[in-house]
């Protein structure tokens, strides 16, 4: 026993194996002194009867050190969901990814003016950039907008009643309900209306009865309320808090920042359209319809902007400089709607027209028939979504490639997918895997065909246990 321990490789030995050239050292001892204490209880347990040797040992080692990932990691999204909360929301594009590294990788002018040689401000890079393309007078940006409402009401409304209608009073992810976020502002809630109905003349009363001094109006952009139903647009209501002297706030949640009829999607709506009807201020997520980065955007008069801008939750609610910079690249994007429309990844899944959709999944379904031999392998329809909390109830005819396997069980091989050096998360439809060809981005489709190639010759050797 005495032999065998002292026959196991020592550190320096390992550390200093070729294998390991381009390796941190301190990670490679790291793992080394773990395999060497493993091993070694092995040899005093009587598991094992023979030390490995130097290359056998180095092999443990690398093998460990190949499979150290990080927390957080790319997936490949062939769930037909465009916007998924849980996978990240928003992809971005390769121009904004790029345009960040080169503003981020060094230092950069985050709130440095380079004209003056003094101090400047973050919110300058964006700012002029979102009025010119929402045509507003004023903005600003915060981390998220949640943070955007609460900014909103504390500075606005801080121990002031809002009124707002029932049927607004939404929860979005996390369990976050407006009724909290309207109290954790300072302001007093005021609830008018139904659930179902609610009426000009429910703002008037508030307004005369219970002192209402902000009338807030939130997008139900993760529901929608149908039948017997009545809500006051946002046009009436600016109109009527025009007259009364109240500023109408508007959380649209999720918006675009151009028309996106031309592009055959008639649905959602568009940030201007939210001004041009008369708010005062709007409000909405970066990361959805957007098509960017985690952001709330803030946009509407210069004075109740200016006076956001002052308030001390400002700081704590300011974005980085990684969310400035890939926030700038998408809105010098904005300012050509054409090219938003086909560089953005969002857009342009969201934009995908059937037929192309089709074309794809035929011509994905073709490969992978050459190459699966134990697998059932078709184009089908199948009905995509927005996600993200925008659009409920949009339908989005797509079409997706069915893998039905006969080696292995369809669970055994979402399983494998997901476990795959690059997870790859599908659905489950009929018994079969469905890969859905809207959200997969260019490259997605050779990580995918490799892995089920690698999954599919296990489960004939019998790797993948069957459910």
């Amino acid at each position: 026993m005495n032999d065998l321990l002292s026959s196991l490789p020592n550190m320096n030995s390992l550390t200093e194996h070729p294998i390991f050239v381009n390796m941190g050292n301190e990670r490679v001892k790291s793992v080394a002194r773990a395999i060497l204490d493993d091993l070694r209880h092995q040899i005093l347990s009587g598991a094992i009867s023979n030390a490995p040797s130097l290359d056998e040992c180095a092999g443990l080692i690398f093998e460990r050190l190949s499979t150290e990932s990080s927390n957080l990691r790319r997936v490949i999204n062939a769930t037909g969901v465009v916007l998924h909360t849980n996978l990240g929301r928003a992809p971005l594009g390769k121009e904004m990814l790029a345009e960040a590294l080169i503003a981020c990788e060094g230092y950069n002018n985050l709130e440095y003016d380079l004209k003056t040689g003094k101090r400047g401000s973050r919110y300058t890079h964006v700012e002029n950039l979102i009025c010119e393309i929402i045509e507003t007078e004023a903005a600003l940006v915060v981390n998220n907008n949640a943070a955007a409402m609460v900014l909103i009401l504390a500075t606005l409304a801080a121990g002031k009643n809002v009124a707002i209608s029932r049927g607004e009073l939404v929860e979005i992810g996390g369990s976050f309900r407006v009724p909290e976020i309207i109290m954790q502002s300072g302001a007093e809630l005021i609830e008018i209306g139904s659930t179902n109905k609610t009426k000009l003349s429910d703002y008037a009363d508030a307004v005369e009865h219970k002192n209402a001094e902000l009338l807030l109006k939130v997008h139900t952009s993760n529901y929608e309320i149908v039948g017997f139903t009545q809500s006051v647009s946002i046009s009436e209501l600016s109109e009527y808090g025009a007259s009364v002297g109240r500023p109408v706030v508007y959380d649209a949640g999720s918006s675009f920042l151009i028309d996106t009829q031309p592009y055959g999607f008639d649905a959602g709506e568009t940030a201007m359209s939210g001004l041009k009807a008369g708010a005062d201020i709007i409000c909405f997520s970066g990361d959805k319809l957007m098509g960017c980065a985690q952001a709330g955007i803030i946009a509407g008069r210069s004075d109740l902007i200016s006076a956001m801008k002052k308030h001390p939750l400002t700081r704590a609610l300011r974005p980085d400089k990684l969310t400035l910079s890939v926030l700038e690249s998408a809105l010098r994007q904005y300012r050509y709607p054409d090219e938003a429309a086909t560089r953005i990844p969002v857009l342009a899944m969201l934009f995908s027209k059937s037929d192309n959709l089709k074309l794809r999944a035929e011509s994905f379904t073709t490969r992978l028939k050459a190459s699966l031999t134990n697998c059932r392998v078709d184009a089908v329809e199948v009905m995509d979504e927005t996600g993200g909390g925008s659009l409920p109830n949009v339908p989005l005819p797509g079409w997706a490639v069915s893998i039905k396997p006969s080696t292995l069980s369809v669970n055994a091989l979402e399983q494998g997918l997901r476990a795959y050096k690059t997870p790859i998360i599908i659905r489950i439809q009929d018994e079969a895997i469905l890969v859905s060809v809207r959200t997969l981005l260019p490259g997605d489709e050779d990580v995918i065909s490799e892995a089920l190639i690698e999954l599919e010759g296990k489960a004939d050797g019998g790797d993948i246990s069957h459910d």
